[in-house]
């Protein structure tokens, strides 16, 4: 079985650990939406890898000296140009009609 980018198997203690946090920032960065891990059934977060790399580009911009009004807005914008890079690839692919 191979684990996908997006599956949540990381508790909180260890994702902090891998990406060099504190607990209490990513409870924080969750509750201002700059990242949403999974929740089991009793609500446990469980993040994913993708999960990890977001919160480095967080800690990075962090240390850029940006605030989290910042980073929330350069995030959404970088999730915007991927969005619209992925949109472009799938209509490039489309095949076109005499």
């Amino acid at each position: 079985m191979r684990e996908d980018d997006e599956d949540g198997v990381y508790a909180i203690s260890v994702a902090a650990e891998m990406v060099s946090m504190q607990v209490q920032n990513l409870r924080v960065y969750e509750r201002r939406g700059l990242l949403e891990p999974f929740r089991t059934a009793g609500g446990t977060r469980r993040y994913s890898r993708a999960d990890l790399r977001r919160l480095v580009r967080i800690r990075d911009l962090l240390a850029d000296g940006l605030n989290l009004a910042g980073i929330e807005r350069v995030l959404a914008l970088e999730d915007q140009v991927a969005r619209l890079r992925h949109e472009n690839e799938r209509m490039r692919r489309r095949p076109t009609s005499p």
